[in-house]
């Protein structure tokens, strides 16, 4: 059995070795990335884990304590998650206990809550009118715009749900969302003097004493804050400086707790619709944009993503000033390249554009499923070309995490599309959190498959993420099914860079990309979830698929061919070099071994196998002659063969050990 931790239980968290500073999530049994799957054996005690994430749990944090504990929207959340977060900034009694404590708290809410009321009645009362009179579908253009301009004039808040709405399809109808895709948070700045003013108050000296000189005006301009662009007087290197609007926390707070009590009063609707309460959404909503608002917890999350991107010449994160940044104030390096807002001027740069694009979808990809800790908000004014070829990522406020489970469920779902069943697709919408536990996915199955089949019947090269998006957002609206907060930014984040890619390179193939990537994880990756599901793709119905393994090669070679030859590896510094050189072939050794032990240890596998070499009445040498040709110039013969003898006592330990449990078992 498994058990979650939660925040609301006791947990000791000791500081990570890798880095000393207290951080924002707490991951139980932590891989080599800083985003790891917090579930651990159940036991009264839980002992440091080898790095020393986790010294001590409760004894108290048992089944019952989940079951009984789980009622509320936000111990909903966490158990989806599978995620840990020890100090969040948000929860319905905080929201609550800081909105009522202030002073005039009733009259503010009072004033506030007849605001959005009437603004959003009249709004409603015009969707109703359209309705009776029979014109709703030939208006919808116009009202889309109208709700647009009506989320923009209600303030930040409704800014930022008008983004949320634009990417949740189980919420809102396509056409709409849509309009609010075109919703952006390029709001007029603030005065100078009230941000410099700030940022004095929040580096507790004069602006002067720092920076020997600041843009007089603004980089760049959001609902929540604005960027300057200044040199350090110590050092003469150039930063950008995000200032906090002020007042706008309060704000904030006050309009959450009135978007909870409009969302308890529709909690049936909600239930029926979506098959979750509408506080859990905006819980969702909520904590998401309370981290927004604190620049402490984006200066972790530009650190996490410094950390796994560390040997990665391909991909530039900015560094980060922490001792002159603080909760309104953030202070990073500048990045010195091309918004992606600009396609001609990264052309005429001279940049190889299929190369940074090939560079940007496996940074997207290795985030989602290798890291599990992706950039939330990839639009194209946060990404820049840079002039060598890298890939550069900004604003780091937005960023989601998925478990260890979540990710090997994703790539669970690529297997079964790959093998095309649908039975386990739909299975793996309840597993993700998007259908309640114990809803019949029979109905779903055949829209499944027509989706699909529809999306790759012409093949993978014409394949877009919008087409299906599209065609699964209808699919959303027809039945119970609530994407997941984290999801929503997966999608969301899928679309946005797939929407660069073709503005960059109209016959750009994201998949033609994303597949080789998928191909080489599956291959390479040493991770016995991903050994599984290698075997899982190249068995079907129990019969060995030659051509897909030949396939999966072929893809494979290509991912780091591409990726080699992009100009990042060729201006990095020398010292490295050994590590690149390790990049221009595929790293073989792992799977070898992995495979003979397989076969001689497991006696379910060495069957399949043996059949694989001999079924159809002949032998299939040709078949094994073409994979071997395939993979020659990728191993050294030599080392995998040292490699494999090194391995043998651990082989002949194993066989022992299957052989005895084979024993016991007939007993």
């Amino acid at each position: 059995m498994e058990l979650i931790y939660y925040p609301n239980y006791t947990i000791t968290p000791s500081l990570s070795t890798r880095n000393p500073k207290s951080r924002s999530r707490i991951f139980l049994q932590r891989s080599n990335t800083r985003s790891s799957p917090i579930r651990v054996a159940a036991a009264s005690t839980v002992e440091t884990t080898r790095n020393g994430a986790v010294s001590t749990a409760s004894r108290s944090l048992t089944a019952k304590s989940i079951d009984s504990g789980s009622s509320s929207a936000m111990e909903l959340l966490d158990i989806e998650r599978g995620v840990c977060v020890p100090f969040r900034k948000y929860s319905p009694e905080a929201v609550r206990s800081k909105v009522l404590e202030s002073r005039g708290a009733i009259s503010s809410l009072l004033l506030r809550g007849v605001e959005i009321v009437w603004n959003l009645g009249l709004y409603w009362s015009n969707l109703v009118y359209d309705f009776l009179v029979g014109r709703d579908e030939e208006v919808v253009p116009y009202r889309a715009r109208q709700l647009r301009n009506l989320l923009c004039d209600l303030g930040p808040s409704f800014i930022k749900a008008g983004q949320v709405l634009a990417s949740r399809p189980d919420i809102i109808r396509e056409d709409y969302m849509n309009e609010l895709c075109i919703l952006q948070d390029d709001v007029p700045p603030f005065p100078n003097q009230v941000a410099f003013s700030i940022i004095e108050e929040e580096l507790g000296q004069p602006l002067e004493a720092v920076f020997s000189k600041i843009s007089s005006r603004t980089i760049a301009a959001a609902s929540l804050g604005q960027v300057y662009r200044a040199t350090l007087r110590a050092t003469g290197e150039d930063v950008a400086i995000k200032v906090q609007r002020p007042g706008i926390e309060p704000i904030i707070y006050r309009d959450l707790f009135l978007f909870r009590t409009l969302a308890s009063f529709l909690n049936g609707i909600s239930l029926q619709k979506l098959g979750c309460n509408a506080e859990l959404i905006v819980d969702e909503f909520g904590e998401k944009l309370l981290e927004e608002l604190d620049y402490t917890l984006e200066a972790r999350n530009i650190e996490d993503f410094l950390e796994n991107f560390k040997n990665d010449p391909t991909v530039k994160i900015p560094g980060v000033y922490r001792k002159l940044s603080g909760s309104r104030v953030l202070v990073m390096e500048w990045i010195d390249g091309i918004r992606c807002t600009n396609p001609q001027a990264i052309r005429d740069a001279g940049i190889d554009v299929n190369g940074f694009l090939t560079v940007g979808v496996s940074a997207a990809l290795r985030q989602l499923l290798e890291f599990g800790l992706f950039h939330g908000d990839p639009h194209p004014g946060n990404i820049f070309a840079m002039q060598d070829g890298r890939i550069a990522y900004v604003d780091f406020g937005n960023v989601a995490v998925l478990s260890q489970q979540n990710k090997q469920i994703l790539i669970d779902a690529v297997v079964h599309a790959v093998n095309e069943d649908y039975v386990e697709m739909a299975n793996d919408f309840t597993r993700l959190g998007f259908l309640a536990s114990g809803t019949d996915v029979a109905p779903i199955i055949p829209a499944l498959e027509a989706i699909w089949q529809n999306s790759v019947g012409k093949g993978l090269s014409d394949f877009n993420f919008r087409t299906v998006t599209g065609k699964f957002n209808q699919l959303v609206y027809n039945y119970p099914i609530r994407i997941p907060e984290r999801f929503s930014l997966v999608i969301r984040s899928l679309l946005t860079q797939e929407g660069i890619c073709l503005t960059l390179q109209p016959d750009f193939k994201f998949l033609e990309v994303a597949y080789p990537y998928v191909a080489k994880r599956l291959l390479t990756d040493p991770n016995p979830a991903l050994r599984e599901r290698l075997i899982q793709v190249l068995f079907k119905d129990g019969v060995f698929q030659w051509k897909r393994l030949e396939n999966l090669i072929v893809l494979a070679k290509e991912n780091v061919t591409k990726m080699s030859s992009n100009p990042a590896f060729q201006a990095k510094d020398i010292q490295k070099s050994r590590n690149l050189q390790v990049a221009k072939k595929l790293e073989l050794t792992d799977t070898i071994k992995d495979g003979a032990r397989l076969f001689l240890t497991d006696q379910g596998i060495r069957r399949k196998l043996l059949l694989a070499l001999t079924e159809d009445s002949k032998l299939h040498i040709e078949e094994l002659v073409d994979v071997y040709r395939l993979v020659e110039d990728q191993i050294d013969i030599p080392s995998v063969t040292r490699e494999v003898v090194r391995d043998i006592p651990t082989v002949i330990r194993d066989l022992m050990l299957s052989w005895s449990d084979s024993v016991l078992s007939d007993r």
